[in-house]
């Protein structure tokens, strides 16, 4: 255990803890138990993750600096200046070690006969297909700037990847140019296949390898290209204009974003100086932004869409998503719902009775209004399809969208327009927050009375995401519940108001006070000599305020179990702070997403399935939405699959030692916690 011996450190700094969450998914890149084309997967969510990071805590930081501001209190205790240079030396130590796991990947994937093979490896039977290749689908693609000192840069795309081009003429002068890499060009292109073995190229290296086909018009002795990369501050700036819509100004934004303050550079540290200082002059990069030297390939986010070339060996095994018991996607959902509350739980369960749901009050004639909130929708939204089918047969649709959707900003606003256009009544959230909540309430009338229906889920109603992401959906007709998601609605068109609601614990209003008093029933009953438990499931916490209360719990002898994939501020294990309290993560093949709070031991458990983690934009800045669960059946399935996750010892790691990223070991039998939960619900259906 370790003791508080400098009590003034009391929490992890956030944006340390990200970067060591960032660390279990390159874990997951690294583990040889992973199948090969999946840990390639890894890596690229890895990059994702990172990409985000700059552009927004990176960028935060990096906006308190600028403005000469030390930020210290709102950073865990370090000043902002020197929190800058460590994430960077961080990052930089990530970045060497993904290139070195890539590197294993790929020697890894030779013993499968899988070659990716660069512009110097090409031989003559490919020759002609990268030629082909490069006339017809990629030359008509490139975007190609020539530099000069007369002429300013433009700006380059954040996240985009270039290769800055060295020519050197035949006079000894030299030509700068950059070659922006095509997005809409799969990245890796599939060759002919030899005997039994595959080959690959990466689009960077197709274009390298027809440099001479792009700059023929020039005399020179030796050419030579480099990636580099830029990302930049995805802040929104939002205009004064009246005259504007929220749509308008949040459209007008996101195309803001592309133009944005650099906050990260990244290059092929193989590129030739005068390369490099000639690049940066031009862009106005200087020591003081985060320049990464990087390996030969960036944005290596793509990897998450690396072809599977029918190696079925080298993935995950297909998991069937099952049904959910009770509820049938054959016969209507109302039907059973008004009987008694189901639990889906995605991706285990299939998704498919959300959109039953929507599809049947759509087509339902005692179906009168359907309301509901939308936060992230997938590409193609058989949701907002439903929706629309609703109000193209007369229901009342009042669909709440967040357009502030951070990097689904562009997304959400075209189906709102799509709604709109079709008769949905929109809601664009309450000023100065976002609505992050996932509810639905459909009012049907029965007989001379309305009666209520719908759904309360952790996750976004996304059919996309739902495959990979765990999240539960509570599908309900408990009158008291939805009488208080009503009221939410409410407070949607007069949030001057603030309702109060008897079951239900929302944000900004409540959610704070309302845990508290939670926490304290359990304080109480050790104190009366009981034991006091609580038991957490989220994505993050690092509000300082939730944190000091579960350590005054944990003083208090209340037992603390938490599961938390990301940041987590809270350090546990702490004799005189936190000595009981026990924090695990767990990092497998889906996003662990599922918010749950428990209260409690028993049939006096109360349960809560939340929207909310525990940060202080979640509590104080949002819209969010915590359910109780009061069906036994429905109690019981989620306390189950709590401690089954709370029992693995395969992809959990500890977040209680010095140890950065332990993996939890003991001496009990192997539990891979998404194996065995998807089994518990096979041996359910039985």
């Amino acid at each position: 255990m370790i003791k508080a011996e400098n009590q003034n450190n009391q929490y992890i700094n956030r944006e340390i803890s990200w970067l060591q969450f960032n660390g279990r998914v390159l874990q997951e890149a690294s583990d040889k138990d992973v199948p090969l084309i999946e840990r390639l997967r890894f890596l690229g969510i890895f990059s994702n993750n990172l990409d985000e990071f700059f552009k927004v805590r990176y960028a935060t930081v990096k906006r308190i600096v600028d403005a000469g501001k030390g930020g210290k209190n709102e950073l865990g205790g370090i000043r902002a200046k020197e929190l800058l240079a460590i994430i960077t030396k961080k990052v930089i130590e990530q970045q060497s070690e993904s290139l070195n796991i890539l590197n294993s990947i790929k020697d890894a994937l030779e013993g499968e006969n899988i070659y990716v093979i660069n512009e110097t490896q090409i031989d003559n039977y490919h020759h002609n297909f990268i030629k082909k290749y490069f006339i017809e689908d990629v030359s008509p693609a490139l975007v190609t700037i020539i530099l000069n000192d007369m002429v300013e840069l433009p700006n380059l795309k954040d996240s985009g990847a270039y290769l800055a081009v060295r020519i050197l003429m035949n006079d000894d002068t030299k030509q700068f140019a950059l070659i922006e890499i095509p997005k809409n060009i799969n990245r890796f292109v599939e060759l002919p296949m030899q005997g039994d073995k595959n080959y690959i190229i990466m689009i960077d290296d197709l274009i390298r390898y027809c440099l001479s086909d792009i700059f023929n018009i020039f005399d020179y002795k030796s050419i030579s290209a480099h990636m580099i990369k830029i990302t930049r501050d995805g802040e929104l700036d939002f205009e004064s204009d009246l005259s504007k819509s929220f749509m308008d100004k949040i459209s007008d934004s996101v195309k803001h974003r592309q133009v944005g303050d650099p906050v990260r550079f990244v290059y092929d540290k193989t590129i030739n100086d005068d390369t490099l200082e000639y690049l940066m002059s031009k862009m106005g990069i200087d020591q003081t932004d985060s320049i990464i030297p990087g390996g030969r390939y960036h944005n290596r986010r793509d990897y998450m869409g690396f072809p599977s070339l029918g190696r079925k060996n080298l993935m995950y095994d297909k998991m069937q998503a099952l049904p959910v018991k009770g509820l049938s996607l054959e016969s209507s959902i109302f039907d059973a719902i008004s009987q008694k509350d189901y639990l889906l739980y995605a991706p285990y369960h299939t998704f498919s009775y959300v959109v039953k749901f929507l599809r049947e009050a759509a087509l339902d004639p005692k179906v009168k209004n359907i309301k509901i909130t939308i936060y992230r929708l997938a590409q193609i939204s058989h949701i907002a399809s439903a929706l629309i089918n609703a109000a193209i047969n007369g229901k009342t649709v009042t669909v709440s969208i967040e357009l502030r959707a951070r990097f689904d900003e562009q997304a959400n606003i075209d189906y709102a327009q799509q709604m709109e256009n079709e008769g949905v009544n929109l809601i664009f959230g309450v000023q100065g927050l976002k609505v992050h909540s996932k509810m639905c309430v459909v009012e049907r009338e029965e007989g001379k009375k309305i009666k209520r229906y719908g759904f309360l889920s952790t996750g976004n109603f996304n059919e996309s995401t739902a495959k990979i992401y765990t999240d539960y959906t509570l599908f309900t007709s408990n009158q008291s519940i939805l009488k208080d998601v009503n009221k939410i609605f409410s407070f949607f068109d007069t949030n001057y108001k603030i309702y109060r609601y008897k079951h239900l614990i929302t944000s900004p209003h409540y959610t704070q006070s309302s845990v508290f008093k939670l926490i304290d029933k359990e304080i109480n009953k050790v104190k009366q000599g009981k034991e006091g438990f609580i038991r957490l499931k989220m994505n993050s916490i690092s509000s300082y305020k939730m944190i000091d209360k579960l350590y005054e719990a944990s003083r208090g002898g209340v037992k603390i179990q938490m599961i938390v994939r990301g940041i987590c501020c809270l350090i546990p294990g702490v004799e005189g702070m936190s000595e009981n309290i026990e924090v695990i993560s767990v990092i497998d093949k889906f996003l662990e997403h599922t918010r749950l709070y428990a209260f409690g031991k028993g049939e006096e458990a109360k349960l809560y399935i939340s929207s909310a983690d525990w940060m202080t934009r979640n509590i104080d800045n949002r819209v969010e939405v915590s359910c109780p669960i009061y069906d036994e059946d429905v109690k019981q399935e989620i306390l189950d699959t709590f401690n089954i996750c709370w029992s693995d010892n395969v992809k959990a790691r500890l977040l209680n030692t010095d140890i950065e990223n332990e993996y939890k070991i003991d001496n009990k039998p192997k539990v891979r916690s998404q194996t065995a939960i998807y089994d518990y619900y096979l041996n359910k259906n039985v």
